[in-house]
């Protein structure tokens, strides 16, 4: 499992014309290919009357699945740029499609590039890109006294408590991006002189938006 990677959370459309053709670019996070094929015949049927419904998906951690589609451009000069920017900008679960309506004037293989390449940046500059972290679930038990200590060494390191629960004793549940769980552990350990029972719970992808947790 990678310790992170960026997905498309929310997607978005963007668009901009090139002598007078319009390209209207719209992404949608996908996870599987069936999911990707089926948003695009939705842009193709939505758009029947475009002369061109060109895709690129990228899916996978690690990227692994990627296939992308001129429809009837000249080969390499949209689908293929179009998958370029989704690599570059090292997006995974995301396919885009870029409807071309005709303005009259052909583009050239340069301006074809550009303008696909760009369509697609509009798209995901109105779309939400989101960092998934691994993390490790990591229950805290220890007693009223060392409650505070374990507060401040977590807000110190940045890390959020998902639950916590008083009785005889206070449990933290809290989450670790995993490079940073080592260290944590034996800042408590330390912190509250060995009092505290540490045990981790599994792990978890997390991701920050405005400045709330998600969980995948």
């Amino acid at each position: 499992m990678l310790r992170e990677y960026r997905i498309l959370y929310k997607g978005g459309q963007g668009e901009l014309t090139e002598k007078k053709s319009r390209f209207i670019a719209t992404t949608r996070p996908v996870e599987t290919e069936e999911e990707a094929l089926a948003f695009i015949e939705e842009m193709r049927k939505k758009y029947w009357d475009a002369r061109h419904n060109c895709f690129a998906y990228v899916i996978g951690e690690k990227g692994e699945l990627q296939r992308c589609s001129d429809d009837g451009e000249p080969s390499q000069t949209a689908g293929r740029p179009m998958l370029d920017v989704l690599l570059g900008e090292e997006v995974r679960n995301v396919c885009a499609v870029v409807t071309r309506y005709f303005g009259g004037t052909l583009l050239g293989t340069g301006g074809l590039v550009r303008a696909y390449s760009g369509a697609v940046q509009e798209g995901l500059k109105n779309s939400v890109i989101v960092t998934k972290r691994l993390a490790d679930r990591l229950e805290v038990q220890t007693d009223y006294n060392s409650v505070g200590k374990i507060q401040y060494i977590a807000a110190q390191a940045g890390i959020t408590a998902l639950d916590s629960q008083y009785t005889d004793s206070v449990r933290f549940t809290f989450l670790v991006p995993t490079d940073h769980t080592e260290q944590f552990c034996a800042q408590i350990t330390e912190g509250t002189s060995g009092k505290s029972r540490l045990e981790k719970n599994g792990q978890v992808y997390y991701g920050i938006l405005n400045k709330e947790i998600i969980l995948f």
